[in-house]
C-alpha cells in the first residue's frame, strides 16, 4: 500500500513523502496513530496543496528577509560605556542589550537571531542577525567611552 508521510518518523519517512509499505503496517500502526494516509486522488490533492501554500510562504518570508536586510544596513546602535585604566572597556555589550535597542527602534527579533561575541572594546563593529534560512542583515554597533 502506498501512503502519505503526515508527520517525519524516523527511519520511516518525512512528512509529505509517499511511500510503499505493507498494509497491516500502514493500517495498524501508521494510519491508526496519524503518522500518514492512504495515498488517493483526494490526499495527492491535499498535499499538493499544501506544498504550494508552503512555497508561496517560503517566496514571501524570503521576500521581507531582504526587505529587511536594506533596512538593517542602515542602523547604527550607539552605546556608551565606562572605561578604566588604558582605556580598557569596563564590563561589555551583550545581544540582549542590542535586542533591547532594536525593540525601541521597532523592530522585533528573538535574541537567538543575534550573532555575536560580546563586544569589549571601544570603537564599529559589524552584528549580523539571521532573519530567515540563509539571510543575514548586518548592523553596526558603535561603543564610545562615556
Amino acid at each position: 500500500m502506498q501512503v502519505i508521510f503526515l508527520k517525519d518518523l524516523k527511519g520511516q519517512g518525512k512528512k509529505g513523502e509517499i511511500k510503499e509499505v505493507s498494509d497491516g503496517y500502514a493500517k495498524n500502526f501508521l494510519i491508526a496513530k496519524g503518522y500518514a494516509v492512504k495515498k488517493t486522488e483526494t490526499s495527492l490533492n491535499k498535499l499538493q496543496k499544501e506544498k504550494d501554500e508552503n512555497k508561496r510562504l517560503d517566496e514571501e518570508n524570503t521576500k521581507k528577509a531582504h526587505e529587511m536586510v536594506k533596512k538593517l544596513e542602515k542602523i547604527t546602535l550607539k552605546f556608551t560605556a565606562k572605561a578604566g585604566k588604558m582605556d580598557k572597556m569596563f564590563g561589555s555589550i551583550s545581544s540582549k542589550q542590542i535586542k533591547e535597542e532594536l525593540d525601541k527602534l521597532g523592530y522585533n527579533f528573538d535574541k537567538k537571531q543575534i550573532i555575536m561575541e560580546p563586544i569589549n572594546c571601544f570603537g564599529y563593529h559589524d552584528i549580523m542577525i539571521n532573519l530567515y534560512k540563509n539571510i543575514s542583515g548586518k548592523i553596526r554597533v558603535e561603543v564610545t567611552k562615556g
